[in-house]
């Protein structure tokens, strides 16, 4: 079975497709944004990268969020809300994590069924 790299750099992948499944790297936002404005950003880099390897968001299957503090898990749900195939929801976690950089507020996980 063979493995394709998406966005592949000398450290890492922004995503790895390995039979009908694709891993996405931890995707982050603009350092310094707003918790809204960060996931915004995350999510839409995770539509792009989910339509390169022919998926989207209807077929995520986990999702693990990472905060930068709990406090901001009702903005950061907002936006998520907004965003989720309700009729396909991915099982989720969410914990609280220091991340890369201070600035870094979100950053977002996920694994996808794709063709």
């Amino acid at each position: 079975m063979t493995i394709r790299r998406l966005e592949a750099g000398p450290r890492m992948s922004q995503a790895v497709i390995h039979g009908n499944t694709v891993y996405l790297a931890g995707q982050v936002g603009s350092p310094g944004e707003s918790v809204t404005v960060q996931t915004r950003t995350i999510l839409g880099q995770i539509d792009d990268l989910l339509a390169q390897a022919g998926s989207d968001k209807s077929r995520i299957l986990s999702a693990t969020i990472w905060l930068a503090d709990m406090t901001t898990f009702a903005e950061m749900n907002a936006v998520w809300d907004a965003w989720v195939d309700t009729a396909n929801a991915p099982a989720r976690a969410t914990g609280e994590s220091r991340l890369a950089t201070p600035d870094y507020k979100v950053e977002i996980i996920v694994v996808a069924a794709c063709d």
